[in-house]
């Protein structure tokens, strides 16, 4: 319980009445979630108004409402707070209301188009490795110490971020790293929390239907850097092109990572983080930094600057050379995220997220460079429905530019026709493609496949495989699911990917005894 008062400490009110002595027992931002004592945020969400249900709210015992517009009808005993923007203020009551944990932890936020979960796990497997408790924060988890705890956005709403982290302080964590979106920061999820740093992966087109535009993402983006204290670390991608500018009006102390020869516009990086003599392997990734030969169980490019990223931080957060030398020999990619599968016969398949041209090109790449002589590489990917439509040809372009042969199939449909979801990516087919309706004995060069069912798409390309080729299975990494018609069903790319290299094996073992 904290009274009314004091949760307002950091909040400019515009307009209030009631008494600010009561003492509140809860927040809330859901009016079907409110119990007797809470405190109702009212928010202006993107598909729901929270003003229409403070009512609803009072009537199922929210002692007081934060409003950004004052409601009609209000019972005079009920206290009602205005304020300019009641997302922002909800991140201040609710730091304010779990006594701001983020103050009590180390907190390293990660954000950028791709290698968010990838970085934030890296660094929590880093900090426990070298002896500090670590909350994470991430797509795929949130953990408390060792204790996991699922995750259901990529960060969730300011009063679970406050909970998550007064969990994390009480448990005895020092550390907390958790990934921060773009669409968290427009929704002010991160508001009233301090952070000891953050760090900037890169900047690609994604989430263009919420954003409308790439100037409009990056503003996004940097609002988080515009947001650090002059006593945090603001570290970015110098060989992104949006890096520098990224950090250009933070107050924090600003550093840069990269390769040697990689970067434009910032080919000495000096004093900052340079990687040199970078040398990449099919599960190891090698370079020297500050004198050090660092080396991680980690494969591509994507992944060398994550996990230089991770080295900086580590460096920034008070860690010797020497000892994340050491602990960063035992870093794993989190899960579906480059995650290999072993087939019969040395067939070998791979399940990411790669979720964006710029991802899915990325991997791909690094599946090229692990290929050897006559190995083939077919790709199953799709694009998720209610998301940006114009990256489905480009996708599409990229997977069939860099593969062998192609599926090309659903991703999470969600409320569209996956059939117009796979007419737009096929724009980005090259006329001369053969399309096929199902596998022939083997993937010839050129050749597509277009299967809307998911399951028989992974099925498909993995009988159009001989010995020895690659498939990747790319788009859902992690989720455990699949959402069709805005139904969630139960699907898991690894666990059916696992499930028709044994059927095929099976099938191979039944040929043989037979003849």
């Amino acid at each position: 319980m904290i009274s009314l008062g004091n949760l307002l400490g950091q909040v400019e009110v515009l307009r209030a009445n009631g008494s600010l002595d009561i003492e509140v027992g809860s927040l809330c931002i859901d009016h079907r979630r409110v119990v007797p004592g809470a405190m109702f945020v009212a928010l202006c969400g993107t598909q729901v108004d929270g003003h229409s249900y403070v009512t609803a709210a009072i009537e199922a015992g929210a002692i007081c409402v934060l409003v950004q517009h004052w409601p009609y009808h209000l019972p005079e005993e009920i206290p009602c707070i205005q304020v300019a923007n009641s997302a922002s203020a909800l991140g201040y009551v609710a730091s304010a209301f779990y006594g701001n944990p983020s103050e009590k932890l180390t907190l390293v936020g990660v954000t950028g188009t791709n290698g968010k979960t990838t970085m934030v796990t890296l660094l929590y497997q880093l900090f426990n490795g070298l002896g500090h408790n670590s909350g994470l924060i991430s797509t795929i988890s949130c953990r408390i110490g060792h204790r996991e705890i699922p995750s259901t956005h990529t960060t969730p709403n300011a009063i679970e971020i406050n909970n998550l982290l007064h969990q994390m302080v009480q448990e005895g964590c020092t550390h907390a790293f958790m990934e921060v979106s773009s669409h968290a920061l427009t929704q002010h999820r991160v508001s009233g929390l301090r952070f000891a740093g953050g760090i900037f992966t890169n900047l690609t087109r994604d989430h263009l239907d919420y954003h409308g535009t790439m100037e409009n993402y990056f503003m996004a983006k940097r609002a988080f850097f515009d947001g650090l204290g002059k006593e945090a670390f603001a570290l970015y991608n110098a060989d992104d092109p949006y890096g520098k500018a990224m950090v250009a009006e933070s107050s924090a102390r600003c550093y840069a990572y990269g390769f040697e020869g990689e970067g434009s516009e910032h080919p000495h990086l000096g004093d900052n983080f340079q990687g040199k003599d970078l040398v990449l392997d099919a599960s190891l990734i090698s370079y020297q930094a500050e004198g050090h030969v660092l080396s991680c169980g980690l494969s591509g490019k994507f992944n060398a600057y994550n996990s230089l990223a991770v080295y900086a931080a580590g460096r920034l957060l008070g860690g010797s050379a020497d000892d994340l030398q050491d602990v960063m020999r035992n870093l794993i990619p989190p899960s579906g995220r480059m995650q290999s599968i072993k087939g019969p016969e040395g067939r070998l398949g791979m399940v990411d997220y790669a979720h964006t041209p710029d991802a899915l090109e990325q991997v791909l790449l690094t599946l090229r460079g692990i290929a050897g002589n006559g190995v083939r590489i077919i790709t199953v990917v799709g694009c998720g429905g209610d998301r940006d439509r114009g990256k489905r040809p480009l996708m599409a372009a990229i997977a069939y530019q860099h593969s062998d042969a192609v599926v090309l199939t659903s991703d999470n449909p969600r409320n569209e026709d996956p059939e117009q979801i796979l007419n737009e990516m096929m724009a980005g087919i090259p006329e001369h493609a053969t399309v096929m309706d199902s596998p022939g004995i083997n993937a010839e060069p050129n050749t597509l496949i277009r299967q809307a069912d998911r399951a028989k798409a992974i099925r498909m390309a993995v009988r159009w495989t001989t010995a020895g080729d690659m498939i990747l299975v790319a788009g859902k990494g992690h989720e455990a699911y699949q959402e069709i018609a805005g139904i969630r069903h139960p699907f898991d790319d690894a666990k059916q990917l696992q499930e028709q290299f044994e059927f095929l094996e099976k099938l191979q073992t039944s040929s043989s005894s037979i003849s």
